[in-house]
């Protein structure tokens, strides 16, 4: 498993200031996201306790999936939640050419179909050329102030719950994903977090674009 921070450094939230990373600290709202979905095996199980804490959050959904599961997607859209761009195929931008990248957002937009333009490049991947591009279509790149990762096995879930609570604060935009490989992480998590905040008067708030 390659290096990653939990925290975003506030130099990197500098350099790349034309990306959302968090909001502004004077309200105690913290902006959960999910990528990846929809997912039967786990997607369905999160609304249900984002349901039981009034908790609004943001999915930032694979085209693909959207497509094989369009009734998980429509109880996100029902739901209240917000909804955003994940790329068609889940694709690594760095490794990917300019023109067949935003052809698979395109892809993806046209199924999704969600007046929302929000955006998140999938490993958080992404050249300066497709940057400009994607806010150019009228996207709004939004990244993430805490990297809780569920989905790296290598840690616990006891690890992964710290890594939210130790680094999260008001603004903080919260990374999850809705997927197979990070559920179990999820469901350890997810509940706490929604307790634990919610006991410390937090409210939990979507991304609009």
């Amino acid at each position: 498993m390659k290096k990653y921070f939990v925290k975003t450094p506030y130099l990197l939230k500098l350099i790349f200031n034309n990306w959302l990373w968090s909001f502004s600290k004077k309200e105690k709202a913290i902006y959960l996201t999910f990528d990846d979905g929809p997912t039967p095996e786990i997607t369905e199980w999160t609304l249900n306790e984002l349901k039981k804490y009034n908790a609004k959050a943001t999915f930032f959904c694979i085209g693909k999936n959207v497509k094989a599961n369009s009734e998980i997607f429509k109880k996100i859209v029902d739901a209240g939640h917000s909804v955003g761009n994940h790329t068609n195929n889940h694709l690594n931008g760095s490794k990917t050419n300019l023109n067949l990248y935003i052809d698979n957002i395109l892809k993806a937009e046209n199924t999704i179909q969600s007046e929302s333009k929000l955006f998140r490049p999938p490993y958080g991947k992404l050249t300066l050329k497709q940057s400009f591009n994607i806010r150019k279509l009228g996207y709004k790149i939004v990244m993430w102030d805490v990297l809780s990762a569920d989905f790296d096995n290598t840690i616990t879930n006891k690890k992964c719950l710290e890594n939210v609570i130790k680094n999260t604060e008001s603004g903080s935009i919260l990374i999850f994903h809705d997927s197979v490989k990070a559920s179990k992480k999820l469901k350890y998590v997810l509940p706490k977090i929604l307790d634990y905040y919610t006991s410390k008067n937090y409210s939990f708030k979507k991304i609009i674009a």
